[in-house]
């Protein structure tokens, strides 16, 4: 067969298969497009799904008529003009493929009046064949009607899924757009009925935590918002209690643009790695934002995914901003959480956010005997562990004290079966499991010391010879300096050969050439590595789990409150070393409930 140009529809077809997915898609690029013409209000109107009809009307600003045409032609577009407009682009939309793709595979309507035009103006494409333009009254904006999609393609037509389906996959889109733009209201409609409906405001971004992922979400919900090295933060996560099952409450935007990226992705799991159960995914809302010329948005032609132009910094950045919010999740702290909104992708930047709040000091009445008493119980699992220096691993500051100097998880009045805590405070009843804080607390007393010594190598008596791939091999010779600070020396002996002459010395025990693969391959795909830590800390949490309280040992109310208070001074206490809570509260309006009172 000669080699010969495809005609443009098939052109446009092929173009369409990378483009248009499903429904969702076409709604994506058209609402996308509506955004960029500066529309502050989106009206969507689907018929069965989005298959028989999706009609985008905005209040933009709308295209001339004599650029009709140029709207559904390849590779037309008012967005970018040069090599330079493509490497900092800052809008949603610049590859002028979507509305020809769009056109090619139905019966499609453009329509459109800028507000200094008399009269608006109209072109139909039916199935990639391009009419006239001509004149139509039509309010400022731009509507779009895509009828009948994939009519002239049955093979993609009978991929599509069930009405119900396609209209979830919309909606799941639309969850995320509005999370993205709270300052524009987004109305839908589905066969003739409204579905739904976000209302705009500037400052609302909190209502529209609780409107798309719920008020369960929003209550609790840690604000972040942190800036450095070029970069911002912002944005929610939930707390560790508030896990799910799936990753169906995952949200990441750069630049305002809802992306998806393993590398973010690894340093968010890393961040939650000490405080989640086996199993669980975490949830959030983030926003990173940085210089266009940082990051590359033309590696999908979905624009689904980007490349980071130094992905190891924002995956440390991104890891390190989470873990410290994490840390400061304390038993009995308030998550600064919905209440507090955050500023649209265009507002003004936040000032910086400071992780640890400035202590207001607690009335604590135990004698440190309690303390001595307590924790006599951990002194073989302190015993493997050399003490810091006094100056080393001070003590965390404890929580602010609530109104009327009652600490936060109160003061102990009970316990119960020898395995629960009860305490009053100011709410209400707190309920502490006494095992699992006290695990929480031993396994951070050990974290301190062990980061306050550093990570000291073991010399081996026999180096270990490890044949490795080449890409390890390069990746070790080239990272030797961060392998060395790991507690690992490294050398290469051959192409494919690396020889080990020293480990991590506390993991000495453990399987040095499985841990120095793992470290090699994170090193490799995200350019930062926790395997070492990890893998120490695993070490760390047994031996806490062993030194801490059993159940059916009976406490002294001194020793109940002296838990209690460091609990409130430790961080991630609010979760043991295997991710389950460590306390609960009820407050006594729900106890009133328990009994009917007030009825």
């Amino acid at each position: 067969m000669p080699i010969r140009p495809l005609p443009d529809t098939l052109i446009n077809q092929i173009a369409a298969g990378e483009v248009v997915e499903r429904p969702a898609s076409v709604v994506k690029e058209l609402v996308e497009n509506a955004l960029d013409a500066g529309a502050r209000r989106v009206d969507i109107d689907l018929e069965e799904g989005g298959i028989r009809l999706i009609r985008i009307r905005d209040d933009g600003c709308g295209i001339p008529a004599e650029e009709l045409p140029l709207a559904v032609s390849r590779h037309a577009t008012s967005k970018i003009a040069s090599l330079e407009d493509l490497e900092a682009v800052a809008t949603l939309g610049f590859r002028g493929e979507a509305l020809p793709s769009i056109a090619s595979v139905s019966r499609f309507l453009i329509a459109s009046r800028r507000r200094e035009d008399e009269h608006g103006a109209a072109l139909q494409v039916d199935g990639g064949r391009v009419g006239e333009v001509v004149p139509r009254a039509h309010a400022p904006g731009t509507t779009v009607e895509v009828r009948d999609l994939f009519y002239n393609v049955p093979a993609r037509r009978k991929f599509l899924r069930a009405e119900r389906t396609e209209l979830g996959h919309i909606e799941e889109w639309l969850r995320s757009l509005a999370l993205a733009r709270p300052d524009v209201e987004l109305r839908v409609s589905h066969n003739g009925r409204p579905a739904r409906r976000y209302r705009p405001g500037e400052a609302d971004a909190a209502a529209r935590l609780g409107q798309t992922l719920g008020e369960d979400f929003a209550r609790n919900a840690l604000r972040i918002d942190h800036a450095g090295a070029g970069l911002r933060l912002h944005g929610w996560i939930a707390q560790p209690h508030y896990s799910r099952a799936s990753a169906d409450q995952q949200y990441l935007y750069v630049n305002g643009r809802a992306v998806r990226d393993r590398n973010v992705a690894h340093a968010v799991r890393l961040a939650y790695q000490d405080v989640l159960y086996h199993g669980r995914q975490p949830a959030y809302v983030l926003f990173l934002e940085l210089e266009p010329q940082r990051v590359d948005v033309n590696v999908h032609p979905a624009k689904h995914e980007v490349r980071f132009r130094d992905a190891r910094l924002v995956h440390d950045f991104v890891f390190r901003t989470l873990q410290e919010a994490l840390a400061d999740t304390r038993a009995g702290a308030t998550p600064v959480a919905a209440a507090a909104p955050a500023p649209a992708p265009q507002a003004a930047p936040m000032p910086a956010w400071n992780p640890r709040p400035q202590p207001l000091g607690l009335r604590v009445d135990e004698a440190v005997g309690a303390y001595a008493a307590l924790y006599g119980t951990s002194a073989q699992a302190q015993e493997a562990v050399p003490a810091p220096p006094a100056a080393a691993a001070p003590t965390p500051a404890p929580l602010p004290a609530e109104e009327g100097g009652i600490p936060p998880l109160g003061y102990a009045i009970a316990q119960l079966h020898g395995i629960y805590i009860l305490a009053e405070n100011a709410e209400g009843l707190v309920v502490v499991d006494m095992h699992a804080a006290h695990e929480r607390i031993g396994y951070e007393r050990l974290k301190a010391a062990h980061d306050s010594m550093g990570l000291r190598a073991q010399p081996l008596l026999v180096p270990l010879s490890l044949a490795v791939g080449e890409r390890d091999a390069d990746v070790a010779e080239a990272e030797a300096a961060t392998l060395a600070e790991l507690g690992f020396e490294v050398t290469r002996s051959g192409p494919q050969t690396l020889v080990v002459r020293s480990v991590p010395a506390l993991l000495a025990h453990a399987d040095p050439e499985a841990l120095l693969r793992d470290v090699l391959a994170d090193l490799r795909e995200h350019g930062a590595t926790r395997r070492v830590a990890a893998a120490r800390d695993e070490l760390l949490a047994t031996m806490a789990c062993h030194g801490a309280v059993r159940a059916n040992r009976r406490l002294t109310i001194p020793e109940m409150n002296a838990l209690l208070r460091d609990m409130e001074a430790t961080e991630r206490s609010g979760q043991c070393n295997h991710g389950r809570p460590t306390w609960t509260r009820f407050t006594l309006g729900e106890i009133d409930r328990w009994f009917l009172r007030g009825r």
